[in-house]
């Protein structure tokens, strides 16, 4: 899975990095089933695109930060974002949404599966 950060009105840190790279690369565990066979092994087809960016100059008390993230998998472009008051909090709130939009993806692509599977044992019953 390739993980492209892009900031916005703020410094992207090496801190900063490392931790979206965490909490955002624990994800990869949900789309598993993704994987292709090449001759160096098995490769992630998923491309995720975080853009945090810090709200400004239309908020009168704070600071705003907005992270979008993005997923890219193949036939299907999954979005998630998040706006807190807290840049790491906002990180958090971006990934779950992820997950839950990567858990529904998962399951509708199993369920056609599933539903081609039924319609052909049904023909063969009858």
């Amino acid at each position: 899975m390739k993980i492209i950060i892009n900031a916005k009105n703020l410094e992207l840190t090496q801190v900063l990095k490392t931790f979206i790279e965490k909490k955002v690369g624990s994800i990869k565990k949900f789309i598993n089933i993704l994987k292709q066979d090449t001759p160096e092994g098995l490769k992630t087809l998923a491309e995720v695109f975080i853009e945090v960016e810090k709200e400004s100059k239309h908020h009168r008390k704070g600071e705003i930060f907005l992270v979008r993230a993005q997923v890219v998998l193949p036939g299907k472009t999954l979005a998630a974002s998040a706006n807190a008051d807290d840049l790491f909090k906002a990180i958090i709130e971006a990934k779950d949404e992820l997950k839950k939009e990567i858990g529904k993806y998962k399951f509708k692509k199993i369920d056609t599966i599933r539903r081609k599977q039924r319609k052909a044992k049904e023909e063969i019953e009858n």
